[in-house]
């Protein structure tokens, strides 16, 4: 199984409490040394949450499922609101 195999695993574990408030999650890329930036979408790229949605939960679930991750951005968390 690839890295972005692994992340998604990771990211179905909580996509039902992102879909549950009307957002979502999606790999735009990984990087080579391991960064994986995420699209939020939905509900997810316009909550004043999602900083603490993605710090809180996103990350800690794919960092905990996936050790060679290094870190994880959102790559559209700091659109205006």
């Amino acid at each position: 199984m690839d890295l972005k195999e692994q992340v998604e695993l990771a990211l179905e574990t909580i996509r039902p409490y992102l879909k549950a408030d009307g957002g979502d999650v999606a790999i735009e890329e990984i990087t080579p040394d391991n960064v994986v930036k995420l699209k939020l979408l939905g509900n997810c790229g316009s909550c004043k949450m999602s900083f603490m949605t993605m710090k809180a939960g996103i990350e800690q679930a794919i960092m905990k499922a996936v050790p060679q991750i290094t870190a994880v951005e959102a790559i559209n968390l700091t659109e205006s609101v």
